[in-house]
């Protein structure tokens, strides 16, 4: 394969260290890591788990062509964060590649989208998007097979047709992500799907761990245990897989992936960087990893600033204040990035910096966003 078309994991890889350079300098409380733009709620699917109880049409009070101009303005200021386009279904919007060449060719952002599996993505609209400037594209598959995945997205046919957008993808040369929410119902299915993403040349697996909010529900978590397990698989797939690994709403995965880089050091020090954390022990380590309004940062399709978009208190909205503004000085988010606020054994936890917990899943459970994250199950060690 000649130099001008690495293989995607190879570039990948190399997107993931210039992240990865970047972790020691970004200061969190300044500027975020990833900034997540939900461009409307509309999608077609009737997803089982979906965060966003999506609606079949657009918001008559979504943010119109001009505000989200503005907004991507506002996200430039903050340096050049990665930005995720998401819905719903952004391919929803007639604007949606007007928007994308805005933010890439003429701010320069970075910039991926998250399209729902549906007609509106053709291999035409895919070289469009392309065209625009998308980096990255992902889709998500919550099923190895057709049953089960056609279960989650509440329609026959979606595994087909997610099937055949990654071969498009492939043939465009447009790189792409493959998402997996992890529930009860296809747990045990995990290595199966992962043999999907490794034969259809995904650059990386975002594996989701469920939030009970929206449609999602506590019934649907699997226990902490079980989790604990699939960070250990996780981890220890990640030192052979062909594809980036990244865990979504559980942030204690970065507990166990030190662990054992420490234990393969003999328990000496180490300095590990993986996707939005890094750590280096000594006294004088830089701890951090993006978490809830610590790194990260997510706008609703009619402007209201959140956390995450799995936790859904708000801060404020674009139309009133800046976004800048909200995400440095609002109380809610000045105070998420606080360990300090952190109670219970994520409070005295001594990963608390570098994971701290999901803050969603615990307001989702609890009702209390500083409270234990109900999915972790490490017990830390008494001072």
């Amino acid at each position: 394969m000649s130099n001008e078309h690495p293989p995607l994991h190879a570039q990948a890889a190399a997107e993931r260290h210039r992240h990865d350079a970047r972790m020691p300098t970004v200061d969190f409380n300044l500027a975020p890591f990833t900034v997540v733009w939900e461009m409307t709620r509309a999608c077609v699917l009737r997803c089982v788990h979906c965060r966003a109880v999506a609606q079949r049409s657009r918001h008559p009070k979504e943010l119109t062509t001009d505000e989200g101009k503005g907004l991507l303005r506002t996200i430039k200021e903050f340096g050049n964060p990665i930005l995720v386009l998401t819905g719903g279904d952004p391919l929803m919007r007639p604007d949606l590649t007007e928007l994308i060449s805005y933010a890439v060719q003429d701010l320069g952002l970075r910039a991926s989208l998250t399209p729902s599996s549906t007609p509106l993505v053709t291999k035409a609209r895919l070289e469009e998007i392309k065209a625009a400037g998308i980096k990255r594209l992902a889709m998500s598959l919550d099923g190895a097979t057709a049953e089960v995945h056609d279960a989650f997205r509440g329609f026959s046919g979606s595994f087909e047709r997610t099937m055949g957008i990654l071969a498009s993808l492939r043939e465009i040369d447009l790189p792409f992500q493959i998402n997996t929410t992890v529930t009860n119902t296809n747990v045990d299915t995990l290595p199966e799907i992962m043999e999907h993403v490794r034969a259809s040349g995904a650059v990386q697996w975002s594996v989701f761990f469920l939030v009970p909010t929206g449609r999602a529900n506590v019934e649907q978590m699997v226990s902490p245990e079980r989790h604990e397990e699939l960070m250990h698989w996780l981890a220890e797939l990640s030192e052979s897989a062909v594809f980036d690994i990244k865990s979504t709403a559980a942030p204690f995965y970065r507990r166990v992936a030190i662990e054992r880089r420490r234990a393969a050091a003999g328990g000496g020090p180490v300095t590990f960087a993986g996707a939005g954390f890094r750590y280096e022990d000594g006294l004088d380590r830089p701890v951090q990893g993006v978490n809830d309004a610590k790194g990260f940062v997510f706008i609703s399709h009619i402007g209201e600033v959140y956390p995450n978009g799995f936790l859904p208190v708000s801060a404020g909205n674009i139309r009133d204040e800046s976004l800048v503004d909200i995400y440095r000085d609002s109380q809610l988010f000045r105070d998420l990035r606080n360990p300090d606020k952190l109670t219970g054994k994520c409070g005295r936890c001594g990963y608390r910096e570098v994971c701290g917990g999901s803050r969603a899943r615990a307001y989702g459970v609890t009702g209390d966003m500083f409270a234990d994250d109900p999915a972790c199950s490490y017990q830390p060690p008494s001072a």
